[in-house]
């Protein structure tokens, strides 16, 4: 437990306080944004078509080389 000497500090610590949780509430703003963004059917499409296509050369090589 912080032990205050004046109202100076305890304004500052304050003030600390409201800039850390403005900051925390941008970062979650952020958040919702990327996750909404992720959940988009487009971005859906685009890991499947890549996991395919990681897929697909994958089984080329393993035919290859039978």
């Amino acid at each position: 437990m912080k032990t205050y000497h004046s109202f100076n500090e305890i304004e500052l610590d304050l003030k600390r306080l409201k800039l850390e949780r403005q900051i925390g509430l941008e970062q979650i703003k952020g958040l919702k944004g990327e996750f909404a963004n992720d959940l988009k059917p487009l971005n859906w499409v685009s890991t499947a078509a890549n996991f395919a296509g990681k897929y697909g050369l994958f089984m080329l090589i393993k035919k290859f080389f039978r």
